[in-house]
């Protein structure tokens, strides 16, 4: 049995299902199934019950899964371990990051991380950051929007102001009708365009909402005059200079989506994870 074996065990009972599965480790659904045929048959043992909905374990299925996770566990910290006791930065440096900041930012900074650090193997995953904060014992650092994590050391990267953008003008002493277009975010950041438009419903009424699911879908839906659109300023730089925008700001303070490093007490004496943590904070973001 190899290692991945065992990852793709752990991967199955984590979906649920053999097809999403194939898609998540990018191989075909019959090679997946042929690997699980293969690992029952090594073990003698049906691992998985199909359902109409999911994969079951069964009873030695059960206790497969928890020899594989700790197989996987003693894999990582064997690494860890070495990499720690090397002169050279190497091992894996697991990451989940907010899709905006993976967009916008992360591609050069990982670029010059892994020119500098080759032997280092990167484990990205990013999302939405309510869902980075439920699963965030499973990286080394997580770089979340919104509100910092509390369990976790968390640590300010920077203040992206929020607009409101429209192919119209936002006129004085008139109440605007337009509707607001929103793209997938988490809980904090559409609580926060709410509570803004609360306080400012004499000025702006949107009257209905059309919601998509990315931002640069929201930004290309806004440019079409199909409403309007809140955006952090991180993404509206070429908007500025096109498009009539207003700040949101409450109590004369402009409205801000804070970004933060977060990771684990004790984590940083991983030197990969230290490095990349020291390189984000050295990093002038806006």
């Amino acid at each position: 049995m190899k290692i991945e074996d065992y990852e793709l065990l752990l991967k199955l009972h984590e979906i649920g299902t053999v097809r999403g599965t194939a898609k998540a480790v990018l191989i075909s659904q019959p090679a997946v199934t042929q690997r699980l045929k293969y690992i029952e048959d090594y073990f003698g043992e049906q691992i998985f019950i199909r359902t109409s909905k999911s994969l079951v374990p069964t009873p030695a299925g059960e206790m497969i899964l928890a020899h594989a996770q700790k197989v996987t566990d003693q894999e990582e910290a064997i690494k860890s371990t070495l990499a720690q006791s090397s002169g050279e930065v190497q091992g894996t440096l697991s990451i989940a990051c907010s899709s905006l900041v993976s967009q916008r930012f992360l591609p050069s900074i990982l670029g010059e991380y892994t020119q500098t650090h080759p032997k280092v193997e990167i484990d990205l995953v990013t999302g939405i950051s309510e869902d980075i904060k439920r699963e965030h014992k499973n990286y080394h650092v997580c770089i979340i929007r919104g509100e910092k994590l509390k369990e976790a050391v968390s640590k300010p990267l920077f203040e992206d102001p929020l607009y409101i953008f429209d192919t119209e003008p936002f006129p004085e002493n008139q109440c605007k009708e337009r509707p607001l277009i929103s793209f997938k975010s988490d809980d904090s950041m559409h609580d926060q365009v709410d509570n803004w438009l609360y306080h400012h419903q004499n000025e702006i009424n949107s009257i209905k909402k059309i919601s998509v699911d990315q931002i640069e879908t929201c930004k290309q839906f806004m440019q079409e005059g199909l409403g309007m659109a809140v955006l952090p300023e991180s993404v509206s730089g070429p908007l500025m200079d096109k498009y009539p925008h207003v700040p949101l700001q409450l109590d004369g303070k402009p409205v801000t989506r804070k970004t933060w490093v977060c990771y684990q007490e004790g984590v940083r004496s991983l030197p990969q994870v230290d490095r990349f943590i020291a390189g984000l904070e050295e990093k002038a973001f806006l």
